[in-house]
């Protein structure tokens, strides 16, 4: 599984990359051979004034299967890694699934 860390508006730290790292791997990792890709977009949207402005997007690149797009908007850019994280790992769970039922039922049919 790539993964593709982008910033704006701030330097992107080690510690915030093996954060989203660790996070993905944590949440994505048993799903690994559906995801082609991660891009994860962070920013900073206020800049210096502070705010409920850390903005987490995660876009998975799935095979054969639409794109998954998940963003969340928190006061700590952690907060918002998690929550993104979370919510992509049961998205992504969600479509398999639906996909791998869908699979199913066209067999039986056949």
């Amino acid at each position: 599984m790539q993964i593709d860390i982008q910033t704006r508006s701030f330097s992107l730290t080690d510690a915030l990359r093996e954060h989203v790292n660790r996070r993905i791997g944590f949440t994505l990792g048993t799903r690994d051979d559906y995801i082609q890709r991660i891009v994860v977009r962070l920013e900073d949207i206020n800049g210096p004034r502070g705010g409920a402005d850390k903005l987490c997007r995660l876009q998975i690149v799935l095979d054969q299967l639409p794109d998954v797009v998940i963003e969340d908007t928190e006061e700590d850019m952690y907060v918002a890694i998690d929550r993104a994280t979370d919510r992509a790992g049961r998205t992504v769970s969600r479509k398999i699934s639906r996909q791998r039922d869908h699979l199913r039922a066209n067999m039986i049919t056949v």
